[in-house]
């Protein structure tokens, strides 16, 4: 069966990535076992060339392992096909990246959402819950503007409602502070917290930052492809 216990959000078992270039064999993750509790905020580190953002999309559905299984929100997602994997990725995972990913053409609140319209649902429904979503990340005030007329803590805070608007299980960060200063990505990781303490949002976030690790309640080291784990 499929179903997984969910005190366990993401479970991962002997999960190996591996490329090919040319005759050369590229091994990007070994072997590797990992947990994640449902409602934990967890912080991935390692240097560049480790896996990390390799390891955030085969959790997310982005990309499949070369061997070993990978069970996330009660579904062991290496097993779909890719209609079924985006239909799942839809309804559980959100993704904020380093570079926010906004369409340039659209509001904040046209860019939050965009995920919705994946679902059948109204206009206004749409429109009350990208919303609702910037109001949770404090910018119902800048709905109408587009990303040009936004600060960068701004639009990384559209991309965080719209990575929420659609109530996901696991929120994906991909260095979501790389791009801001300091004050600004303090801001940003608060808002993390708040997600994860307040509306309960299980996060798995990548940052070489120590400082925004440290936000975290656990931190998962990462070197070579290999896990190594210490308290945050």
């Amino acid at each position: 069966m499929n179903e997984k216990t969910l005190d366990h959000i993401v479970e991962l078992k002997g999960v190996t990535k591996t490329y090919h270039r040319g005759r050369e064999r590229i091994e990007v993750l070994k072997q590797l076992d990992l947990e994640i509790e449902t409602g934990e905020f967890a912080a991935l580190m390692g240097p560049s060339g480790s896996g990390k953002t390799t390891l955030l999309n085969l959790i997310g559905g982005l990309d499949h392992p070369s061997a070993g299984e990978i069970h996330v929100s009660g579904q062991r997602i290496e097993r779909l096909g890719s209609r079924a994997l985006a239909k799942w990725r839809s309804n559980h995972i959100g993704f904020i990246f380093q570079f926010y990913n906004l369409m340039p053409v659209l509001t904040a609140q046209r860019n939050v959402e965009l995920p919705l319209l994946l679902k059948k649902m109204s206009s206004k429904e749409r429109r009350d819950r990208a919303m609702t979503a910037l109001e949770i990340v404090g910018l119902t005030d800048r709905a109408k503007h587009l990303p040009r007329e936004l600060s960068g803590g701004q639009e990384q805070r559209v991309a965080i409602a719209r990575a929420i608007v659609s109530d996901p299980d696991l929120l994906l960060a991909d260095e979501p502070t790389g791009d801001l200063d300091r004050d600004t990505a303090g801001d940003i990781l608060e808002l993390l917290q708040t997600l994860n303490t307040r509306h309960g949002k299980t996060i798995l976030m990548v940052t070489h930052d120590p400082a925004a690790a440290d936000r975290a309640g656990r931190i998962v080291h990462m070197d070579k492809g290999r896990l190594l784990e210490e308290a945050a």
